[in-house]
């Protein structure tokens, strides 16, 4: 097949250009021209989606959600391809489907990518994508680290290593195996797309920045502005934005942990599940405030799962809510989620915080607890059922986290906002859960 004809060039990429010029040279092709311009990266790509120069053995691209990382991945891999006939791929996902769904048969994957003519051959079988002037590609999981021991290749695509099973060490096994195997070529390389995560291997590479063999690219969600839902950016914005976790998945910023902090973000990363199991239990923590006009009312659904494992389900906080309007949101939440118990801090409003709640449900399975200890003695045994990874988190809960970030060993607390009141919801409901003695039977609320 014979290679397209290169297209008149601009200086600058076309998202780049203001209006009037992006039309003027426009203007200046062929239908036919228009029509495959379409097909030519280097005329859409941002300046920070292309490769740097230089002689890096591992390029990253460490960025908010949405910033345009796989497309950037699949066009460096479709480049590699087209001019490298002997280039053998890997493209390696968090697990095989990952890197089937997105990195190949993804809207911005390689069967979408370039011209519909030349896409490469997809053997589902075999994991392997083949182009026509012989050039190979093949899919791997990272949770399958032995996968890659003995395979040779000239070139990877890893995308999304923060996501990459950490237990066991896989992340970096999987990591270490696919460098012994990058021996094919004159000049082995590494493309890695991710949203940061504090995990080890991500800041193993960002260790190695410093020695130019990683160049590291680094942008937020908004850089991409032009290909997204104003929508979409300005709910992540409002969902996100005040949390330290926003930084991270829009602004592309790889947190650090505070020093001497009970909970680490890599403990978050390792405890989040897609899917959680049925619950025997399910417990409310509740940390009201003490006004209507000072802190949140902190409101976390915690439950136990058949598996033994607690699971934190639900993050509920309601802000400069009076004592009526937190009491409701309490009552829904144990109704929705069919709590056993809602176990509620009483050192703030004493017999008045079980008042407002029987006021708004006389049903509510109450268990009023006083703090005797300080915050961080509360906390120290919850945050070490965390590191016997005895807790799951059901989804991402950023406020939450953030304030349980900022809990110190001593009692210290160094979050957002002056008090951790959604971090002392989630301690109670645990400790009722994991702590408290033995399970009770279940209680259906009507």
């Amino acid at each position: 097949m014979t290679l397209m004809a290169p297209l008149p060039m601009a200086d600058d990429p076309l998202p780049r250009m203001g209006d009037a010029t992006r039309a003027a040279f426009l203007s200046l092709l062929s239908r036919d021209e228009l029509d495959r311009s379409r097909w030519h990266w280097s005329l859409w790509a941002r300046k920070e989606q292309l490769p740097p120069p230089g002689d890096w053995r591992v390029w990253l691209i460490l960025a908010g959600r949405a910033f345009g990382k796989t497309r950037a991945g699949a066009e460096w891999v479709r480049m590699i391809a087209r001019t490298n006939p002997d280039a053998r791929i890997a493209l390696i996902g968090a697990s095989l489907g990952d890197a089937r769904a997105v990195m190949v048969e993804g809207e911005s994957g390689l069967l979408s990518v370039g011209a519909p003519d030349r896409a490469p051959k997809f053997e589902p079988s075999l994991r392997r994508l083949t182009w026509d002037n012989g050039a190979q590609a093949t899919i791997y999981g990272a949770a399958e680290p032995e996968a890659l021991r003995g395979p040779q290749h000239s070139h990877a695509w890893c995308d999304e290593l923060g996501k990459w099973d950490v237990s066991g060490n896989r992340a970096e096994r999987c990591w270490d195996n696919l460098l012994l195997g990058l021996r094919l070529g004159e000049d082995p390389r590494i493309l890695a797309t991710t949203t940061p995560r504090a995990v080890p291997l991500l800041r193993r590479l960002l260790a190695e920045e410093a020695s130019g063999d990683v160049i590291v690219t680094r942008g937020a969600s908004r850089a991409n502005i032009a290909n997204l839902p104003r929508k979409f950016l300005k709910d992540m914005e409002n969902t996100y934005g005040q949390s330290a976790l926003g930084r991270q998945e829009l602004e592309g910023e790889m947190l650090d942990d505070l020093p001497g902090a009970l909970w680490t973000r890599a403990m978050f990363e390792q405890a989040r599940v897609a899917r959680v199991p049925p619950m025997k239990r399910v417990v409310i923590g509740v940390d009201p405030p003490a006004s209507a006009h000072g802190d949140a009312c902190g409101i976390v659904v915690c439950g136990l799962g058949d598996d033994g494992l607690a699971y934190v389900q639900a993050d509920l906080t309601v802000e400069k809510a009076s004592p009526e309007r937190w009491a409701r949101a309490v009552s829904n939440a144990s109704a929705i989620w069919q709590a056993d118990r809602v176990v509620a801090e009483a050192n703030q409003g004493g017999a008045m915080v079980g008042s407002v709640l029987r006021a708004a449900n006389s049903a509510l399975p109450i268990k009023l607890v006083h703090a005797r200890h300080g915050k961080g003695a509360r906390a120290e045994p919850v945050a070490a059922l965390y590191e016997c990874g005895r807790v799951r988190h059901a989804d991402m809960f950023p406020q939450l986290e953030d304030e349980l970030c900022g809990l110190m060993v001593g009692g210290e607390y160094r979050g957002p906002g002056r008090s951790p009141d959604r971090a002392d919801a989630c301690v109670w409901a645990l400790t009722e859960l994991m702590l408290g003695g033995a399970s009770e039977p279940r209680v259906r609320l009507a």
